[in-house]
């Protein structure tokens, strides 16, 4: 382990981790993977590249909160029910949000002894995949909705 350790503190070394880690498979479900699109050219361009997928990530999971909202508010259904749906989606999103949190403080971590910035890449690639992945699920639990 102190050979991996001490390796990992040359800058060579260190974009060869990074740049693996960035490579990991992609998730299932059809959600882009992060890290391997990000995965090309420097550190700072790897690390500038998750910020902006992250960000990205995060307006993508609004817009679909939003859209289920509009789309509860539209349902064929009881108002009562269209309003107990809304109000366990605004929920959901809040426990949502702590986990991610937490989840994506986990993966920075698998960065172990990584230099550079390791670390704040795997949280932001984690950050990305798993808001893409929670607007994916909430636009298909509301896709089917009827209508008034």
């Amino acid at each position: 382990m102190r050979t991996v350790i001490s390796v990992a503190h040359s800058l060579p070394a260190c974009l060869v981790l990074a740049a693996s880690l960035l490579a990991m498979p992609a998730q299932a479900g059809g959600v882009e993977n992060a890290r391997a699109a990000c995965s090309a050219g420097s550190q700072a361009r790897m690390r500038d590249c998750l910020a902006g997928k992250a960000r990205a990530s995060e307006h993508a999971l609004r817009r679909a909160e939003r859209q289920a909202v509009a789309a509860l508010a539209a349902w064929d259904e009881d108002a009562r029910y269209a309003t107990a749906a809304a109000r366990k989606l605004k929920a959901s999103g809040a426990v949502f949000a702590r986990y991610r949190d937490a989840q994506c403080e986990f993966a920075a971590a698998l960065g172990g002894g990584g230099a550079g910035n390791t670390h704040e890449m795997l949280g932001l690639a984690c950050v990305a995949e798993m808001n893409a992945r929670r607007a994916a699920q909430i636009g298909s639990a509301v896709a089917d909705l009827p209508p008034r």
